[in-house]
């Protein structure tokens, strides 16, 4: 007798063709990159299709037999998001193309499987940017990071990708392929759709393309980096830069305990006695980025150890970006939390970060996007620990407690997926709120189910 899973992927080939099909057992479509923490899942098939009409035939052959349908990009997310229970997975990759391309209007259209650093390398070659630079650029898709509402260290002056999508190409159940938004710049003849699509996890409906508004690039960028003695004086300069009303393009940290274990890449010099971080960076025309960078240099000199800049830009942002790796490998793996406070609780949330671990015998430390409030809280767990790894659990509900006395969100831009869909905290009526639109769009609840509510 041939299981429920191999009749699935048998019918679905006969219905969209075998070269769209591969079964339930490929194992890069079972998890993103929660695997470190033991997250997979299973899968009766797997779909790819080539365009978004192909999408929904397989949207709609789905919810016509009750098969649940996992969307899934670059298979970069942090909360499990992507990792299927059972059903049919969708994945992007073949959906690469570049539809329209205007750079005298700013603007791009792409379908979402387009990886994020090849947009921003296609706009930069022609003067433009692209400022959404969320972790693992070479592999995460356009429309993951859509669907996540992905971030970055730049959303601090830029703001996440949604505040750069103007349209949505998007596939929703039963099967009908709809555009939300476009290439226009302002639309309120109807409720903002594409705003509810957008960091809705794949649950509402499976995104295909969008609409992308693009800026010149910067003419200068200039990056500075402050080392402090303290937690304390670190968040008060965080702080002071905040209220000044400078504007850098990132505003980042690393705590005592993530700057001891990244330090030794540092491309530059760690003063003795450092304890807390902050990199930041100032752009625009060369007039501009050299008024902001004397600015922040002039803040953060008020209580800094040290303040170094004139760093070779893209080495800076390499070592930042292998700050997760550097963590990982001092125990050998890691459970990290995605949290957002406000920004003047920043101080007691890292603080918090390493007191809760030493409560569950963990190291905790902390790094992230200062500016706004957005911190990756970390404990070191060895990989394939399953009394750490329990630990961890613990010290992540603890975490996800104090992040809401701060007045805060258990999720800034990676999202609840799986791991986190029963931690975020509504009143009853936003709660039924929250399912009564999962249910207008999703009747019977086949799109990613079991993520986000």
């Amino acid at each position: 007798m041939r299981s429920p899973g191999r009749r699935i992927e048998d019918e679905l080939a006969a219905f969209l063709g075998r070269e769209q099909v591969l079964p339930g057992t490929a194992a890069e479509f079972l998890h993103d990159a929660t695997e470190e923490r033991g997250v997979s899942g299973w899968a009766d098939a797997v779909v790819l299709p080539r365009s978004a009409d192909e999408a929904a035939a397989a949207l709609a052959w789905c919810y016509e037999r009750d098969v649940p349908l996992v969307p899934r990009g670059g298979g970069t997310g942090l909360s499990g998001g992507a990792v299927p229970q059972g059903g049919v997975v969708l994945s992007t990759d073949r959906l690469q193309a570049v539809r329209s391309f205007v750079p005298e209007l700013w603007r791009i259209e792409v379908e979402a499987g387009v990886r994020t650093a090849d947009l921003r390398r296609r706009v930069r070659e022609n003067g433009l940017l692209f400022p959404p630079d969320p972790g693992a650029a070479e592999q995460s898709h356009v429309g993951g990071n859509v669907a996540t509402n992905a971030g970055g260290p730049h959303a601090f002056k830029y703001g996440t990708t949604g505040a750069w999508v103007t349209g949505l190409e998007a596939v929703v159940p039963p099967g009908d392929v709809v555009r939300v938004g476009g290439t226009l710049r302002k639309d309120v003849a109807g409720f903002d759709l594409k705003r509810l699509l957008i960091g809705s996890e794949g649950t509402l409906a499976l995104v295909t393309a969008a609409w992308l508004r693009l800026v010149p690039a910067p003419e200068s960028v200039l990056p500075v980096v402050a080392f402090f003695p303290h937690l304390e004086s670190g968040c008060e300069a965080v702080g002071d830069v905040v209220g000044s009303g400078v504007v850098p393009a990132a505003l980042d940290y690393l705590d005592e305990g993530a700057l001891r274990l990244a330090g030794p890449s540092f491309p530059g010099r760690v003063p003795e006695g450092a304890a807390f971080a902050v990199l930041a960076e100032a752009d625009g025309s060369e007039a501009e980025a050299a008024s902001v960078l004397d600015d922040l240099v002039r803040v953060f000199e008020g209580s800094a150890l040290a303040v170094e800049t004139g760093f070779d830009r893209g080495a800076l942002w390499r070592w930042r970006d292998g700050v997760s790796l550097a963590v990982a490998t001092a125990s050998g793996g890691k459970v990290s939390e995605d949290l957002e406070v406000p920004v003047e609780r920043l101080v007691d949330a890292v603080r918090g970060t390493v007191e809760i671990g030493l409560r569950h015998g963990l190291t905790g430390v902390s790094w992230g996007h200062a500016g706004d409030g957005n911190l990756h809280a970390t404990f070191l767990v060895a990989r394939g620990d399953p009394s750490g790894q329990e630990a961890a659990r613990r010290a992540c509900g603890e975490l996800f407690d104090l992040t809401r006395a701060l007045g805060g969100s258990v999720s800034g831009e990676h999202g609840l997926g799986l791991l986190k869909r029963d931690h975020a905290r509504w009143s009853p009526r936003v709660a039924a709120l929250q399912r009564q639109i999962k249910a207008a769009f999703d009747p019977k609840g086949l799109l990613n189910p079991g993520k986000k509510i």
